[in-house]
């Protein structure tokens, strides 16, 4: 409220060639000693066994996975360490799919993200739900949930934020569409925004309103 920037969760790109597993756990666990969440990407190029690595130092939350190994979704499953898929990226770079219905048969807790940066210049979370659904074969119920309370969950956040229920900031996002399922059917929806509810409070009203 005050616009002061806070660190809650590091992040490091455990990738081949980039930062691999020793100095990936070294740095994350410096951040852990701080009381950071351990939210980190891993197994998006190559796998290097960094999915294992973090769950065994307790993260919270791993992204990408498009390389991951079946033993490694076994161990987010049971640690319920959540899987953050980032559809953009994979989609735009060409890359291999992230086996995502393996991960949600197996019990994982899948999470979905834009991944924003410069390759991947998507800031459409419909989008991202619609991708969801045609490339990895979510259904629309779990792409919604994916988007909003496994999202919130993924930042260890989802007693404040992610639903609507008592005892949760008033954020929403009020659609301009018959049903909610037309805000992950359509490819972008972004123009039927409503309202933008922030803690209770409109922040944007969209035009016509």
């Amino acid at each position: 409220d005050a616009g002061e920037i806070t660190v809650d969760n590091i992040d490091v790109f455990c990738e081949k060639g980039i930062f691999e597993i020793a100095s990936t756990k070294e740095i994350l666990e410096r951040g852990k000693e701080h009381g950071w969440k351990i939210n980190f990407h891993a197994e998006e190029l190559n796998y290097i066994g960094g999915v294992e690595m973090g769950v065994g130092i307790g993260a919270t939350a791993v992204s990408h996975l498009e390389e991951i190994s079946d033993g490694a979704i076994e161990m987010m499953a049971a640690a319920q360490t959540k899987a953050v898929i980032l559809p953009t990226t994979a989609w735009l770079l060409k890359l291999k799919p992230p086996p995502v219905r393996a991960m949600l048969d197996a019990g994982v807790v899948v999470a979905l993200g834009s991944d924003f940066n410069p390759n991947a210049h998507c800031i459409s979370m419909l989008r991202v739900m619609n991708l969801a659904c045609v490339e990895y074969r979510m259904s629309m119920e779990e792409a919604m949930v994916a988007a909003t309370l496994n999202a919130a969950a993924s930042l260890g956040l989802s007693d404040q934020i992610g639903s609507i229920e008592p005892g949760k900031w008033g954020d929403l996002v009020v659609m301009r569409v018959p049903t909610w399922e037309h805000c992950v059917y359509r490819m972008d929806a972004s123009d039927d925004i409503a309202y933008v509810i922030k803690k209770g409070q409109v922040i944007y009203q969209g035009s016509g309103l």
